[in-house]
């Protein structure tokens, strides 16, 4: 497997683009609208978020994953259509109708995704206006264009691609996201979209996507807040040729590889992008009872405020971590515990191991990037997440997102 340039236009058969369309304030002229279409249909696999307040275009994207066909995701930003009630149905519905006309397909074929500000009424009439000249302009160029416009607090659009043989045949996978913050598993807040040209049922897409996303998005964390418009999609052309992926194969599996790698990279490009971020630290748990309990101490750490605030101050105070891992609600044995930051032993069977460790972690605590190890010497067991530091700089963003 190699990882390539591009992202969802690299596997053969897609193109994309993005336009500005007047949803995003006009002073800035950002691009607001993605379409990426399939040369051909096929089998589409997707993962939505667990919130119980559910925009409108994940309420539909629900419904035509049941056909479990997809041609095209047409994506706006700027604007969630979430709690906006039987008119943000009719609009998302609109939406899917508007690019099946263009594009001549059905409209269960088309996913939307939408996402920015909750609870505003989506202005259906830019993107009707609009979509015609962005039919017309998709291209194998128009992946970053595309990336760039379902962008909100982001800084930088995220893309990857990567390639393998499989059965005798070149297969890639591609994909893009936008996230910044609402950052949190089950899903992670943020939208995915994956491309793919292999040849593969939609049971077995279905299976690889969601692997990936519990080992990717479903590990990171920024703020801790789920959001409403949580979408992970992944569309499948078959036009790489190859024979149909079967669940069991080695094939499958190293496509499975694939998409988790596409996930993991795309996951990873939310944290370092996270609304104030300056440090991304990976929390790992080893020797638990269980794989569900390593992952309750795993995200009760990734997700204390205390633990994320000395992250970003330099704070050398790994009784945060010793804190909120006994309130992880698991049973543990302090006595057992270890804790290491980076290549520093700082805790043994519960105890400190003094000034001159707590010196040695300061200066891993100023690294961007190191591993926060604990060891509960209890089982087998082990679950990993990424976390990130918590800023002055998040608190400036979201005290003015609306304005």
């Amino acid at each position: 497997m190699k990882i390539m340039t591009g992202g969802v236009t690299a596997p053969i058969g897609f193109r994309a683009a993005g336009v500005y369309c007047g949803i995003k304030k006009k002073k800035k002229q950002q691009l607001d609208l993605a379409l990426l279409v399939s040369d051909q249909e096929g089998p589409v696999a997707g993962v939505f978020t667990t919130n119980q307040v559910v925009a409108a275009p994940v309420i539909l994207d629900r419904l035509h994953l049941k056909k479990g066909v997809g041609r095209a995701f047409l994506i706006n930003s700027g604007n969630a259509n979430a709690c906006t009630g039987p008119d943000g149905m009719r609009a998302a519905k609109e939406m899917a109708q508007l690019a099946a006309t263009a594009l001549d397909c059905p409209p269960h074929t088309i996913f939307v995704g939408s996402t920015g500000v909750i609870g505003q009424p989506l202005p259906i009439g830019c993107i009707k206006k609009a979509l015609p000249a962005l039919a017309a302009r998709v291209t194998r160029r128009g992946g970053r264009e595309a990336a760039e416009a379902i962008m909100t607090t982001d800084l930088k659009p995220k893309q990857v691609a990567v390639q393998a043989q499989l059965g005798g045949k070149m297969v890639t996978v591609g994909g893009m996201a936008k996230g910044s913050g609402m950052i949190h598993p089950n899903m992670a807040t943020m939208l995915g979209y994956l491309t793919t040209d292999a040849a593969i049922s939609q049971h077995a897409l279905q299976q690889a996507l969601r692997q990936a996303v519990d080992q990717s998005f479903n590990c990171i964390t920024v703020d801790g807040d789920t959001s409403t418009n949580d979408t992970v999609l992944c569309l499948a052309n078959g036009m790489a040729g190859n024979r149909i992926l079967k669940p069991g194969s080695a094939d499958f599996q190293q496509f499975c590889a694939m998409v988790e790698t596409v996930c993991r990279t795309l996951a990873l490009k939310i944290c370092w992008d996270g609304e104030g971020v300056t440090k991304v630290v990976r929390v790992e748990v080893q020797r638990a009872t269980s794989t569900k309990t390593a992952k309750q101490v795993a995200q009760t750490i990734a997700t204390s405020n205390l633990v994320k605030t000395a992250l970003f101050g330099g704070d050398a105070n790994w009784g945060r971590v010793m804190a909120a891992l006994g309130r992880a609600g698991v049973p543990i044995d302090p006595a057992r515990v270890s804790l290491q930051f980076g290549d520093v032993p700082m805790v043994r069977n519960g105890l400190g191991l003094g000034r001159v460790a707590e010196r040695r972690l300061s200066k891993v605590f100023q690294m961007k990037e190191f591993t926060i190890l604990v060891d509960l010497a209890q089982g087998k067991a082990g679950a990993h997440m990424w976390t990130t530091d918590l800023s002055y700089e998040y608190v400036r963003i979201n005290a003015s997102y609306r304005s």
